[in-house]
């Protein structure tokens, strides 16, 4: 798959099947867009195309009108959501960055400057709610009349539903607030994970008796928050079951950046093995919220109380999988 900031590269091709959205936690929605948009493209002998942007549309906004409050929180890192359109046989992803130039076009200007122009869509294919241009002007109607009278194909995909619930972002972000990470892996298709580079930190872990991997979340309202139950993939041939904190670690820090630290159960590497290591970790189950505590001892209390509720959880979660399996069989 490749991947162009902006339409104005020699590599991108010169005409494409094409479906724009934010695709933030690429969910079982966006996945039967894709799979149909692959389908399209196919038949008519196109790359596939996905147009994204960044930063979301809706933090644009909220920064624009200084009410932070407004601004979604994210599912996904721009890494991870680029993996999922990739897993799903993108051929191409352009990222238009968000800013005043692209929120002033009017409907019509995007349609004829980035569309034809730039990226040469022989074929869109958009969402039931699918907004665009300036003020929102623009609809599926707006971009319809516009294909007949251009000479591109325009499609709409009707709302995509699992167990009688609309799959939405919005949706996906409702369960991960409330930590009902089933729910969430219902309508993503699969659990929800971060993935990242082990970086350095401030080596608190250690100290106090719990050493941690260390990635980053560049983003101030990650979906999820807490302490997790979770699964560790890229560290060893097999996952590594393990206890995982993600926010700005408020015993520690006031008001700092984002951090997913991750302790692992069975210690799979060398004290400094990890460091660099691009590693993705599943967030399966929701032990408590982040909370300050009253000193290191107390933090320390709780992280090993932690440690006890994740070896429960696992346990019996890997025995009902066993059980699960058995039936099956």
């Amino acid at each position: 798959m490749q991947v162009f900031r902006g339409f104005h590269h020699p590599g991108i091709a010169p005409a494409c099947a094409l479906t724009i959205g934010n695709f933030d936690g690429v969910h079982r929605g966006h996945q039967a867009m894709l799979a149909l948009l692959r389908s399209e493209a196919q038949h008519r002998g196109l790359p596939s195309c996905v147009m994204t942007f960044e930063p979301h549309p809706r933090d644009f906004f909220a920064a624009r009108m200084s009410k932070p409050e407004l601004a979604p929180s994210r599912i996904a890192t721009l890494r991870d959501k680029l993996g999922e359109l990739e897993r799903c046989g993108i051929d191409q992803v352009v990222i238009l960055r968000f800013d005043e130039r692209l929120a002033s076009l009017s409907a019509q200007d995007f349609i004829g400057q980035v569309l034809e122009q730039g990226l040469g869509a022989k074929y869109v294919l958009v969402g039931d709610d699918f907004r665009f241009g300036a003020k929102r002007q623009g609809d599926y109607a707006t971009l319809d009349a516009a294909g007949r009278q251009r000479g591109f194909d325009v499609a709409r995909m009707m709302s995509y539903e699992v167990h009688g619930l609309r799959v939405s972002s919005s949706a996906v972000r409702e369960a991960l607030g409330r930590g009902d990470m089933e729910a969430a892996a219902r309508l993503l298709g699969r659990p929800y994970s971060i993935s990242g580079h082990v970086v350095h930190g401030a080596k608190l872990g250690r100290t106090l008796g719990f050493r941690t991997l260390n990635l980053r979340f560049n983003h101030d309202k990650p979906a999820a928050q807490g302490i997790f139950a979770v699964r560790v993939h890229g560290l060893a041939g097999q996952p590594v079951d393990g206890v995982a904190s993600l926010g700005n670690r408020p015993t520690v820090e006031d008001a700092g950046r984002m951090l997913l630290e991750v302790h692992c159960l069975d210690w799979p590497l060398g004290l400094e093995g990890a460091y660099g290591k691009l590693v993705r970790v599943e967030l399966l189950h929701k032990l408590r919220d982040e909370a300050r505590f009253d000193g290191l001892d107390a933090l320390t209390a709780a992280i090993r109380q932690d440690v006890e509720d994740a070896r429960a959880w696992l346990a019996t979660h890997a025995a009902m999988r066993r059980q699960t399996t058995r039936d099956r069989i």
